[in-house]
Formats: structure tokens, C-alpha cells, sequence
């Protein structure tokens, strides 16, 4: 492998550096593949070590390359599409690739899924409790935890939250928790008429918990994707799932895809 030097320009060095090396990806390596050390990176293109630091920052924020623990700088793969179009109508766990299902709880969903989910009011969970319950034992849901993974890696980690009244027929079995009553709450989710549902997409920063799942550090850029499921002129699930933002694209149906870089 020659050696390459850069051409005087006006934009930050570390910014051309960055289009150099992923033209070389693209030409000279294969995904997965581990790239070189940073001396003999540094020595190919005739930079500094920070300089070529700075630029294999960027490019793994814009997806190109991961650093894996215990395993270096490799390649990354084309990026997972997430669909947020509205027009195919389905219900999580149905025709779906790469989810799994690995837990299930019972307990109060956060304040804002509730509202989605629009739960009964403090004075009305009051009065609707019986003498044996509590209001938050009123307002609890089924949160179904599925993690979504594409070449043996994480890519997503979902929320499903799922009021009892919309899986009547669950069957526990004395399972309270576990993904073996995650997909019992599954399939009978998918019983139901689907209305319809709609979506909100923003940008967020990953969770402790979602960084952890998602080989992320705390704070890391992550696609934050808010589903709400109609069924019967209600809001019968709410889903709530974070997409890594470097190995992802958002995609809308037969309109296209809208390539997503941090």
C-alpha cells in the first residue's frame, strides 16, 4: 500500500482526510475488514496522528467505520433501513426480521407513554381501583422488550407497551415476566383489528440502559422512533425504540430513503 499525501485545501485537514480515507474503504477494503493502526494510517497519509483521529471520529458518527472492543477499527456495514411510513399496517412481531423478544414486565409505563396510551387520571384510577390494588397497579401495562440485530450486532432496542385490556386472552401461566410472556403479549396483540398508526422520529441520546444493549457509550447520537397503534378507536400499544444513529437510515416506503448522518 503507497503512500498518499495530501493536496493543500482550504477546508479543515482532518475533513479531507476523512473523503481520502472513504474513498480508500470503498476501494480497497471489505466490510468487517480491520483497518490498519493508527502509525500506519498516519504514515500512509503524511498526517498527524490527531489529524487522523479526528477524521475516524467522523467517519464512524457518519457509519462508516466501527470500533469494536478487543478488536479494533473495522468496516461497517450498509446501514439497517427503519421504515416510518404509514401506509403498510402491521402490528410489531408480524412479518418482521431480526427482532427478539427478551422480556416482558407489568408495572407503570413513563408519564408520557401514558398519555399516548391515554390511561385512566389519577382521580379516575382512584376510583376504578379495587380495595386490594393501587393506583399504579391501575395504570400498569406490558412493556415487551425486543432488541433488533443485522450481522450479529445490535442495531435497536424497543419498548412495547401494551395495556391489559388490549391482550384479554393472555395466558401467563404463572410467567410474570420473561420472553416467553413477551410473546405470549405478542401474539395476542396481533388479534386485533389494526386501524392504523402513526409515528414520530427525532434525535436523542442514548439511555445507560439502551448503551449498554446497543455497544454505545451513554450519550451517544441514537434515532429515537414513537409508534402509536389504533385499534377499535383507541390507542391499544405504544412502542418506543432506539435505533443506533450511526447504522441506520430512515426509509418512507416507495417514496425513498433519506440517508441519516450525525
Amino acid at each position: 500500500m503507497g503512500t498518499t499525501q495530501l493536496e493543500s485545501v482550504p477546508e479543515p485537514k482532518y475533513w479531507h482526510l476523512k473523503t481520502v480515507i472513504s474513498e480508500a474503504l470503498d476501494s480497497e477494503f471489505e466490510v468487517g475488514e480491520i483497518l490498519p493502526n493508527e502509525r500506519e494510517l498516519a504514515a500512509r497519509f503524511g498526517v498527524a496522528r490527531a489529524t487522523l483521529r479526528q477524521a475516524l471520529e467522523q467517519l464512524e458518527l457518519e457509519g462508516r467505520l466501527q470500533r469494536r472492543r478487543g478488536v479494533g477499527t473495522t468496516v461497517a456495514p450498509p446501514r439497517v433501513g427503519v421504515d416510518v411510513s404509514t401506509a403498510q399496517h402491521r402490528w410489531p412481531g408480524t412479518g418482521e426480521e431480526n427482532w427478539e423478544a427478551v422480556d416482558c414486565t407489568f408495572a407503570a409505563p413513563p408519564a408520557a407513554v401514558a398519555r399516548l396510551l391515554e390511561l385512566d387520571t389519577d382521580a379516575d384510577a382512584d376510583a376504578d381501583a379495587d380495595a386490594a390494588g393501587s393506583r399504579g397497579a391501575a395504570r400498569s401495562v406490558h412493556t415487551v422488550r425486543r432488541l433488533r440485530a443485522t450481522r450479529g450486532q445490535s442495531v435497536a432496542a424497543e419498548q412495547l407497551y401494551v395495556p391489559a385490556s388490549s391482550v384479554p386472552g393472555l395466558v401467563t401461566s404463572g410467567d410474570t415476566t420473561g420472553p416467553v410472556l413477551a410473546r405470549g403479549v405478542l401474539r395476542e396483540l396481533a388479534l386485533l383489528p389494526l386501524d392504523g398508526q402513526d409515528r414520530a422520529v427525532e434525535l436523542g441520546s442514548a439511555r445507560a440502559d439502551d448503551a449498554k444493549e446497543l455497544d454505545r457509550l451513554p450519550g451517544a447520537p441514537v434515532l429515537v422512533v414513537t409508534t402509536r397503534y389504533l385499534s377499535e378507536g383507541r390507542t391499544a400499544a405504544v412502542s418506543v425504540a432506539t435505533y443506533r444513529a450511526d447504522t441506520c437510515r430512515l426509509t418512507f416506503g416507495d417514496v425513498g430513503d433519506l440517508q441519516i448522518a450525525s
